[in-house]
């Protein structure tokens, strides 16, 4: 196993022989050692062993988080967990903030720049009550929530302890974060109130999906609301002629089905769930719907928004006209704002990312891709981010026969590990990779 490692770093720094770009806050360039003089230190080649070696114990954990439920709101137990898995890896000080993200900082040499946070999300999208039990079936290894984002989570643990074990320095600090709110009505509120506590985060890593060849550094920005159309109400024949909330929402529903998003950049639209009435010979009084809107351009996303929501107000008012009526009314409810972003190809975030896959995998590079993550929050804000997998094969998201396989499970923690390194710098070989921003310095 160490000889593969030995021979892993001398083909990889003959991929590399070109350095990876040091660029100032004021975009000035330097040349600045980068991943091949990383993978020239011996250290890290028994660090990268170490993460190899520790792939049975990392799917244990991984099965072990992914049976402490974790449903939206109510991340409690499994934070707590996650906390005493951290302050055994050597984080003594780790805590759980006001929001119920788990925190731990590991400071590195240069004064606390730059502040680089790596994370995953504690909450699965499974409502309270659901069977988490993991199961194993042909060859499977099957349970809600276990690559989103139990995989995750464990690949970061197996980064922290390998890098703790083996007492790497880095330069700038490292933020190691377990978030809440990541899924569905969470609306990532776990990030928001991250960059809302934390001013001096100059970049971002998300650890959440699987295959570490697909790199996410395009925020798919999503708006979320809620109509509820209320009317009169009344009995279908002795009141017929009064408006009816469940044919405002279908014309409502009518309308949107007809509108033309551009598909690029990617926007898309969707009627999610419906309700209302309370008798099949009863005008409706009141009827609900979700919709969701996402696009990975905050342009379209707001162009798409304003035309939907008065096409809402267009049934509405059809609805009253067809009955010459002023009593049909909608109450619009914004239940979910995830920002869209991009960051370019050319940031060093994304360069690291790239190297580091290149390295890993020992040629393919990454696709690069458009999702929403927790990255979305720190993309708006300009804050350089890329959201990479934590390792494995899997299917069946969101769903409760999610399932897993551990094929080459320890690229994940291997690949975190050397986009960590590029970034905030391997104290005595490389400076960070990673830009101080000016805003929080």
């Amino acid at each position: 196993m160490k000889s593969d490692s030995r021979l892993f770093i001398i083909f990889a720094a003959l991929l590399l022989t070109a350095e990876l770009p040091l660029r100032t806050a004021d975009a000035q360039t330097a040349s600045a050692p980068g991943l091949e003089a990383i993978l020239a230190d011996p250290k890290i080649g028994k660090i990268l062993d170490d993460i190899r070696a520790d792939d049975v114990r990392t799917l244990a954990e991984q099965k072990r988080i992914t049976e402490i439920p974790a449903p939206p709101f109510k991340e409690k137990l499994r934070a707590e967990y996650y906390r005493q898995r951290m302050q055994e890896l050597g984080f003594k000080d780790a805590a759980i903030d006001a929001e119920g993200n788990v925190i731990a900082l590991r400071k590195g040499t240069g004064g606390g720049r730059p502040r680089l946070v790596v994370s995953a999300h504690l909450d699965t999208v499974f409502p309270e009550g659901t069977d988490v039990t993991v199961k194993e079936k042909d060859g499977a290894i099957i349970a809600p929530g276990i690559g989103d984002d139990s995989r995750g989570l464990a690949a970061m643990l197996s980064l922290i302890k390998a890098m703790n074990e083996n007492q790497v320095a880095t330069v700038g600090d490292i933020m190691f974060v377990g978030t809440v709110g990541e899924e569905e009505l969470g609306n990532l509120r776990g990030v928001k109130a991250l960059f809302r506590d934390h001013a001096d985060i100059d970049g971002f890593i998300s650890i959440d999906g699987l295959g570490i060849t697909r790199v996410v550094n395009q925020a798919t920005g999503s708006h979320r609301y809620e109509f509820t159309f209320k009317g009169p109400g009344g009995h279908s024949f002795a009141e017929f002629g009064l408006p009816s909330a469940i044919h405002a929402m279908g014309r409502a529903i009518a309308k949107i089905s007809e509108l033309q998003p551009p598909s690029d950049p990617r926007t898309t639209f969707t009627v999610g769930t419906v309700s209302g009435g309370t008798s099949v010979n009863a005008i409706a009084a009141e009827a609900k719907m979700a919709v969701d809107m996402r696009s990975n351009s905050e342009e379209a996303l707001l162009k798409l928004e304003a035309r939907l929501l008065d096409l809402v107000k267009e049934a509405v008012a059809d609805e009253n006209a067809r009955w010459k009526s002023d009593k049909m009314t909608v109450e619009v409810k914004l239940i979910g704002d995830r920002p869209a972003g991009i960051v370019p190809m050319d940031s060093p975030i994304v360069q690291a990312a790239e190297r580091a896959v290149s390295a890993v995998t020992r040629g393919p590079k990454p696709t690069f891709a458009g999702s929403s993550t927790d990255s979305n929050i720190a993309m708006s804000l300009g804050i350089p981010a890329v959201t990479i997998g934590g390792g494995g094969e899997g299917g069946n998201w969101h769903s409760r026969n999610e399932w897993y396989k551990p094929v080459n499970a320890w690229y994940g923690p291997q690949n975190a590990l050397l986009t960590v390194l590029i970034l905030a710098g391997l104290d005595g070989v490389t400076q960070p990779a990673l830009l101080v921003r000016k805003a929080a310095r």
